[in-house]
């Protein structure tokens, strides 16, 4: 037997494996050479926060909080407490801006927004289809959104 012979008999042992291998690795290596292909495919926008369905739950959850609380609570623990539900409703409400492209002032880290500036900003984010509760405690006293 010489070399060549078993140079073909070698060549024809091992090419079904080589086939079988490029059938079941091919996938695999084609999404990698995809993946790795610069400007092959853009990654999908991440969201910047929250569902908007969530965050106009939390301000539906928070606001009813705030009139619940100007109606019950003693003088002595309700500012304190308004003020906490307050800094979160205007959280709340400037992700829902963000998130609704709502033109709104930025706040500073760790400073809130005043009554006026979060009635305003409740109102603008139910003109632009936000379900908010009809009535906002102190935000506004008509009652009317």
């Amino acid at each position: 037997m010489s070399l060549l012979d078993v140079g073909k008999l070698a060549l024809i042992t091992v090419t079904p494996t080589l086939i079988g291998a490029v059938v079941i690795y091919s996938p695999r290596w084609w999404a990698a050479v995809s993946q790795s292909w610069p400007g092959r495919r853009a990654e999908p926008p991440q969201p910047l926060g929250p569902p908007i369905e969530q965050l106009a739950a939390d301000l539906r959850r928070l606001l009813r909080l705030h009139e619940e609380l100007t109606r019950s609570a003693h003088i002595a623990m309700l500012a304190q407490r308004l003020w906490a539900v307050e800094a979160a409703i205007g959280a709340r409400a400037v992700e829902a801006a963000r998130a609704l492209d709502v033109p709104h002032r930025e706040p500073e880290q760790l400073e809130i927004l005043t009554r006026a500036e979060l009635s305003r900003l409740l109102h603008d984010l139910c003109r632009a289809g936000l379900a908010l509760p009809a009535l906002i405690a102190p935000f506004n006293k008509d009652g009317r959104l």
